[in-house]
C-alpha cells in the first residue's frame, strides 16, 4: 500500500529518529561524522546539496531539460520548491514512502536496490544515505520561507603554502541567517582552478603537483569560495636579490613580494633599443622609426623613459589604437550595421578616446545612450544587442567581464548568478525601444531613433512574473518608477564601489601591456577564475579609481614600473613561469599592428578596397582612402586576407576569444611567400628604393634596415657579412641583395613578435 504524504506514521517516525538521531552543528574544531546529522534535516539546506553532491540533478542525469527516465531536476537545485514537487508530489508521491522511507524510491534507486540507469550513488550506510531517510522519517518536511538562508561558505584554510608532493585536506563550512554554522564538506563541490598546480579529489583532498599559484574552489548550494594554494619554485634565490630590485610604484611592489614568495629571481632590466620598441608597439600599436630610435639611444638624460612614455600617451596614434582596442568590446561591424551607423559608432568612440574621457563616464554615456543613431553613435550598442536579454548579457560581458548566460535557463552552474537575478537586470532594459530600421540592413539606411517609454516588464518564463529590476547585487528600484531604468543601472554600473567594473577594465589594460592578463582569459572575471596575484590586481583597480578611472594614469604607472621594463630573456630560475611577471613575455604582434608594421618598414600603404555591408554594394575605398592604416578601420568587415590569417578579431561575439595569436602554417607560408611583404618589397618608389636613392655606403644600408626592422643596431657580428655581400654586389644586384636584406629581417621572430 502507498501512504499518501502527509500520514505519516508515528511509531516508523520514532524508529527512524532513534536509529539516526540528530544533533545541532554549530562551528567546530572537526566536521561532522556520520553520526553526526544536522538538525532538523532541511530539503533546501541538506537534502538538495546531498543530490547535487551525487550528482543527481546535474546536467548529464535529472538536471537536464528534460530530464532522465521520466524524472527532471532543477539543474543544481536552483528551484527547491519545484524539486519538492516532483519528488514528495509528482507521480501519486510514490517516490517518497512516509510510513517506511527505506522503500522509498529516492533512496532504493540510488542505492542499487532496483535498477537504476544512474548507477549505485550512495551506500545504504553512507552519510548522504542517512540524511535523505531522516528527512523522509520525519514528514518529507517541504521547503519554506520560514528556512535559514544560506548567507556565505568559507573554505579551511583560505590560503596555504606547501612543496610539491605535499596533501591538504579541506574543510567547507556553511554559515546561515539563523547564526548557525555548518561543516558542509560532504556536499561541496570542488575545483581546482590550475591542474598544474594543485588537483583536488571530490572530498576536498588537496594534492600539489607544481610549483605557482593555484586555487580551489568550493561551491555549495550557489555559494562559492576560494582556496589559495601557494608552491614555491625550487630555486635558491637570496635575499638580497630583492632587497636590490627598483621599485617605482605599487606594480613593484607586490610584483616582487609574489616572486620573493615563489622564489623567483627577476630578470634584470632590459636595454633602450628593447624599451623604445616595446613602448611604442604596446601604447600606439606602432614600431619607432630608424630616427625614433636613433634619438632615444643618443638621450643621455635619465628621465629619458618617463618622457617617452608621456609623450606615447599623447601621441596621435595613440587615438588610433586604443579606438580600436574598445571597438572590438563594442562590436563596431558592417555585416551587423549599415555604413553610416558604423561611421557614427566608430567616430564617437574616437571622439572619446581622443578628449581621454573617463572609463566610468564613457561607460555611462553607452548604456544610457537615447536618439538617432547617425548622430548619437553609441546608441548603435542597442541597435547590436536589441532585446533585454542580449543587453543584459553584453553589458555584462563587455563592462564587467561576467558571463551570466547561463543564468538565463538556471542557476549559474558554477557561479554565484541566479535565473532571478539574471531576469531582475534584465529587466532594466525592458522599457527601451528603437524605431526606424529593426537591424536586418537590407531596406533604408539604417538609421534608428532609440528611446525609452514608461512602461513595460519583461516577464521570467520559469515563474510568469517579472522581477524587480535590480542590477546584480545591487539595489531594485520601484516597479511604477518612470526614470530611465538605466540610469540606475549606471549608477550602480560605474561606482567605486562596484566590485567588477574597475577590476574589468584593469585586467584588460594589464593583459595589452603585458600579454598576460592578471585574470585569464582576460575577459572571464568569474569568481571561479581568481587572479593570479589578487593583492596587485586590487591595487591596480584602486589606482584607477583613485585617478577617476583616468586609463592613461594606469597605463603610465603600468610603463614606468620596473616590471613592465625587465628584459624578455628569461633566468635558469624563471624560465618555466609565464604567470607571475618575472620577465617580459615575448608575444606576437596583433593582426592590425603587424600589418602597418610591414606597411611602415616598407614605406608602401596598403589599399583596403573590399568592405562587406548587408544589403550593400559600397567599396571600402569610399570610406578608407589610400594610406589609411590598418587601425584605423572603422569595423571588421573589411576584406583582408593578411588580417583574417593573423586573427583579427572578426567582432560577432563580446568575447575575446575572439581574437587569436596561435600560430599557424598559413601564416608562416604567407610571410615567406605570401604577396604582403614581398610585394611591398618590390614595389617601386618604396623605402629601399629611397634609400638607395641616398647613396648611404653599405655600413649605412646593413645599420638603417635594422634600426627601421627590429629598432636596434646590428652587432658586429651580423653586420660584417652582410655588408661583405653588399660590396660584393654589382650596381644592378644591390637592390636585390637590400631587398633580401628586409625580408630576412623581416621575417624574423624579432620583427614579429614584441619582446
Amino acid at each position: 500500500m502507498t501512504t499518501r504524504p502527509n500520514q505519516t506514521c508515528a511509531l516508523c517516525v520514532l524508529i527512524i529518529a532513534t536509529l539516526a538521531p540528530t544533533t545541532v552543528l554549530h562551528a567546530a574544531d572537526t566536521a561532522p561524522t556520520p553520526e553526526n546529522l544536522p538538525t532538523p534535516v532541511s530539503f533546501r539546506n541538506h537534502v538538495l546539496p546531498v543530490l547535487s553532491k551525487m550528482g543527481c540533478n546535474s546536467g548529464a542525469c535529472h538536471g537536464a531539460l528534460a530530464g532522465k527516465g521520466g524524472f527532471k531536476l532543477s539543474l543544481r537545485g536552483y528551484a527547491p520548491e519545484q524539486d519538492y514537487h516532483r519528488i514528495v508530489r509528482e507521480a501519486r508521491g510514490r517516490r517518497v514512502e512516509l510510513a517506511d522511507p527505506a522503500r522509498s524510491l529516492i533512496l532504493i534507486k540510488p542505492t542499487g536496490a532496483v535498477p537504476h540507469k544512474g548507477g549505485v550513488r550512495f551506500d545504504t550506510d553512507s552519510y548522504h544515505y542517512r540524511v535523505l531517510a531522516d528527512w523522509i522519517a520525519n514528514g518529507a518536511p517541504p521547503p519554506n520561507d520560514d528556512d535559514a538562508t544560506l548567507e556565505r561558505v568559507e573554505v579551511l584554510p583560505a590560503s596555504a603554502t606547501a612543496a610539491v608532493g605535499k596533501t591538504m585536506r579541506l574543510q567547507v563550512r556553511a554559515h546561515y541567517s539563523d547564526g548557525k554554522v555548518e561543516y558542509v564538506t560532504r556536499w561541496a563541490k570542488f575545483e581546482s582552478a590550475d591542474q598544474t598546480v594543485a588537483q583536488v579529489d571530490e572530498d576536498g583532498r588537496v594534492t600539489v603537483i607544481g610549483s605557482g599559484v593555484g586555487a580551489v574552489t568550493a561551491w555549495f548550494s550557489s555559494q562559492i569560495a576560494i582556496a589559495r594554494v601557494t608552491s614555491p619554485y625550487p630555486n635558491k634565490v637570496e635575499p638580497n636579490v630583492f632587497k636590490g630590485q627598483p621599485r617605482r610604484n605599487f606594480v613593484d611592489e607586490h610584483v616582487l613580494s609574489q616572486l620573493q614568495r615563489l622564489n623567483l629571481p627577476p630578470s634584470p632590466m632590459c636595454d633602450d633599443a628593447t624599451f623604445v620598441r616595446r613602448a611604442y608597439i604596446d601604447t600606439i600599436g606602432a614600431m619607432p622609426t630608424a630616427d625614433d630610435v636613433r634619438a632615444f639611444l643618443a638621450d643621455d638624460a635619465k628621465d629619458k623613459r618617463d618622457k617617452l612614455i608621456d609623450k606615447l600617451l599623447n601621441d596621435p596614434r595613440f587615438v588610433d589604437y586604443w579606438t580600436y582596442k574598445w571597438s572590438d568590446i563594442l562590436l563596431i561591424n558592417g555585416t551587423k550595421l549599415r555604413p553610416d551607423a558604423v561611421k557614427a559608432y566608430y567616430k564617437w568612440v574616437r571622439k572619446h578616446v581622443e578628449a581621454n574621457t573617463p572609463w566610468d563616464a564613457f561607460v555611462r554615456q553607452i548604456v544610457t545612450a537615447q536618439g538617432d543613431s547617425f548622430t548619437q553613435g553609441a546608441t548603435n550598442f542597442y541597435a547590436l544587442h536589441q532585446d533585454p536579454e542580449s543587453m543584459t548579457e553584453n553589458v555584462s560581458q563587455a563592462f564587467l567581464g561576467l558571463s551570466i548566460g547561463c543564468a538565463k535557463c538556471h542557476n549559474h552552474p558554477l557561479e554565484k548568478w541566479t535565473n532571478d537575478q539574471y531576469y531582475a537586470m534584465a529587466n532594466l532594459f525592458a522599457r527601451v525601444r528603437a524605431k526606424g530600421w529593426g537591424g536586418d540592413g537590407r531596406n533604408g539606411d539604417g538609421r534608428r531613433t532609440l528611446y525609452v517609454v514608461k512602461t513595460g516588464e519583461l516577464v521570467q518564463p520559469l515563474t510568469g512574473e517579472p522581477q524587480p529590476p535590480t542590477p546584480l547585487d545591487g539595489q531594485p528600484i520601484a516597479f511604477d518608477d518612470t526614470t530611465d531604468r538605466r540610469q540606475h543601472l549606471a549608477s550602480w554600473l560605474t561606482s567605486p564601489d562596484n566590485p567588477y567594473f574597475a577590476r574589468a577594465i584593469t585586467n584588460r589594460i594589464w593583459a595589452n601591456y603585458f600579454g598576460v592578463g592578471l585574470v585569464e582569459s582576460v575577459d572571464d572575471m568569474r569568481l571561479t577564475n581568481p587572479a593570479s596575484n589578487e593583492a596587485l590586481l586590487a591595487a591596480a583597480s584602486q589606482h584607477l579609481v583613485d585617478h577617476q578611472f583616468d586609463v592613461k594614469a594606469l597605463m603610465r604607472a603600468i610603463l614606468r614600473s620596473a616590471t613592465y621594463q625587465r628584459s624578455s630573456r628569461p633566468l635558469p630560475g624563471n624560465k618555466a613561469e609565464k604567470r607571475f611577471y618575472s620577465r617580459y613575455y615575448p608575444r606576437r604582434m596583433m593582426a592590425e599592428v603587424l600589418h602597418d608594421a610591414v606597411a611602415d618598414v616598407t614605406a608602401v600603404p596598403t589599399e583596403f578596397n573590399t568592405i562587406v555591408f548587408p544589403g550593400a554594394d559600397k567599396r571600402a575605398t569610399d570610406f578608407y582612402p589610400k594610406g589609411t592604416r590598418a587601425l584605423q578601420l572603422y569595423d571588421a568587415a573589411v576584406g583582408s586576407y593578411f588580417l583574417r590569417t593573423f586573427g583579427r578579431n572578426p567582432r560577432q561575439i563580446t568575447c575575446e576569444c575572439e581574437r587569436t595569436d596561435q600560430p599557424s602554417m598559413v601564416q608562416v607560408l604567407h610571410i615567406s611567400n605570401g604577396d604582403t611583404i614581398n610585394d611591398k618589397l618590390a614595389a617601386n618608389g618604396n623605402r629601399i628604393d629611397k634609400l638607395l636613392e641616398r647613396k648611404l655606403t653599405d655600413e649605412q644600408l646593413v645599420v638603417e634596415a635594422y634600426l627601421t626592422c627590429v629598432g636596434r643596431l646590428p652587432g658586429p657580428r651580423e653586420s660584417k657579412p652582410l655588408v661583405a655581400m653588399l660590396r660584393g654586389a654589382s650596381a644592378n644586384e644591390k637592390r636585390v641583395v637590400v631587398e633580401d636584406l628586409f625580408w630576412a629581417l623581416m621575417s624574423s621572430r624579432e620583427f614579429l613578435f614584441n619582446h
